[in-house]
């Protein structure tokens, strides 16, 4: 799995655990429609740390507790 894969299927995984829409979570974010759902259909490949700050911001958690998930422990190495 690669870093947007990972990052898509958190932000997936905290939505459904919130009972949050894609389009909620934009507005408690502040992060454009557009932006999330480009992420989460793996649009985007260079996500911003700024941009995942405002995510973590709309669903009340830490950026820590956003990374903090096998998912990300397991990542493959990104050579390109």
């Amino acid at each position: 799995m690669n870093i947007s894969h990972a990052v898509s299927q958190r932000i997936l995984e905290l939505c459904k655990e919130n009972g949050l829409t894609v389009n909620k979570l934009s507005t408690l974010s502040g992060v454009t429609q557009s932006t999330v759902n480009d992420i989460v259909n793996h649009k985007a490949k260079n996500i911003g740390i700024v941009t995942i700050k405002k995510l973590c911001d709309g669903f009340g958690i830490t950026i820590s507790e956003f990374f903090s998930t096998e998912s990300f422990r397991n990542l493959e190495q990104e050579l390109y």
